[in-house]
């Protein structure tokens, strides 16, 4: 937040008191507070409230920050369900505030020269995207969260927690909506330990899922939080008629762009290679990496930009993270009935 020019961070609000208090000193925010409630009454000049608490609590408090008059600045997953993104989205469209939810990989400059190459057509005609994102922090049987308690982190977890990031990334690449998706989730423990205690989980370890775009492209997402090594890795590939793309989250500052009758390339980030917003928002020269850091400062420029009446370059508001959310639900009825689930674009 301190990245963006003007930003003020004025309170932090935890209620555990003694972690509230910690963090204020350590990150030399003046006030700290124990209670939404006790934070809107001390602070009524507030723009922005960003919301990082876990999944299960994003919906009444938003709803409580929007009732109280402030621009809310959501994590993902937005809501546990989309009836309750559904009902957020209705109640901003009444307030006229401004809501954005932290999907920060579109804000990464390769994946918007992805997006730049597309739409140009410089690739042909896109027939194929295959997406991974795998990760092994919730590996061991030992390794435990709140995202593994389906009352706090939802029904559903991979594909919630970084299945939501392919979906919006993949529809940014390509300015189109999934419309379709055929899900099977898969489930390495069904039992995790917490502090020596056994505990039931429910909400799926790893998935598959085909996707179907308004144009009828098709693709690939395989998500996993047990798959040993990988650690944030992140990784698609677009396949035209003409080119090729590909592009690691762990090799942020990288595009692969592959032919079929001459050499491959390896683009850097710098704004004499990229185009249009990639282009815009290139700020180093190239050998300087471009990571997750910029990329996610980016986002939270974007909705301050639109708080104040500034031209945005497009985070993801209210609305489309709802219908990321429908995509997240409709995930798990498909592999509950074992088939696709169509959505309307």
């Amino acid at each position: 937040m301190r990245r963006v020019p003007g930003a003020r961070l004025v309170a932090v609000c935890e209620p555990n008191e003694a972690v509230a208090k910690q963090l204020s000193q350590a990150m030399e925010i003046p006030r700290y507070y124990t209670s939404v409630e006790e934070l809107l009454a001390a602070e009524p000049t507030l723009q922005v409230v960003h919301n990082c608490t876990p999944s299960s609590f994003h919906f009444a408090i938003n709803q409580q920050l929007i009732a109280a008059g402030v621009n809310v600045y959501c994590e993902k997953p937005f809501t546990s369900n989309a009836e309750q993104s559904a009902t957020l989205v209705k109640q901003l469209s009444k307030s006229g505030l401004k809501g954005g939810v932290n999907f920060n990989y579109r804000h990464n400059l390769m994946v918007e020269e992805m997006r730049e190459r597309v739409a140009s057509g410089s690739i042909g005609r896109p027939w194929f995207v295959n997406a991974e994102y795998l990760q092994d922090w919730l590996l061991k049987q030992t390794d435990y969260d709140w995202r593994v308690d389906a009352e706090i982190g939802g029904p559903t977890r991979a594909i919630a927690d970084i299945g939501s990031h392919c979906f919006d990334t993949l529809q940014y690449i390509f300015n189109q909506r999934i419309v379709s998706v055929e899900v099977k989730r898969l489930q390495e423990y069904a039992t995790r330990f917490q502090n020596g205690q056994e505990v039931p989980v429910s909400n799926e370890d790893a998935a598959i899922i085909f996707v179907t775009f308004e144009d009828g492209l098709s693709g690939l997402i395989r998500v996993s939080q047990v798959t040993a090594g990988k650690k944030n890795d992140l990784h698609v590939l677009v396949e035209g008629s003409e080119q090729a793309l590909e592009w690691y989250q762990e090799r942020p500052d990288r595009l692969w762009v592959g032919h079929r009758d001459q050499g491959n390339e390896e683009l850097y980030a710098a704004s004499q290679y990229l185009h249009g917003q990639a282009a815009h928002d290139a700020e180093l020269p190239n050998g300087h990496a471009v990571g997750w850091k910029d990329a996610f400062t980016a986002g939270i420029q974007a909705f301050y930009d639109d708080v104040n009446g500034k031209p945005s370059a497009g985070y993801v508001d209210f609305s489309e993270a709802d219908y990321l959310m429908q995509l997240v639900d409709a995930c798990v009825v498909s592999d509950a009935q074992q088939q696709p689930i169509q959505l309307q674009g």
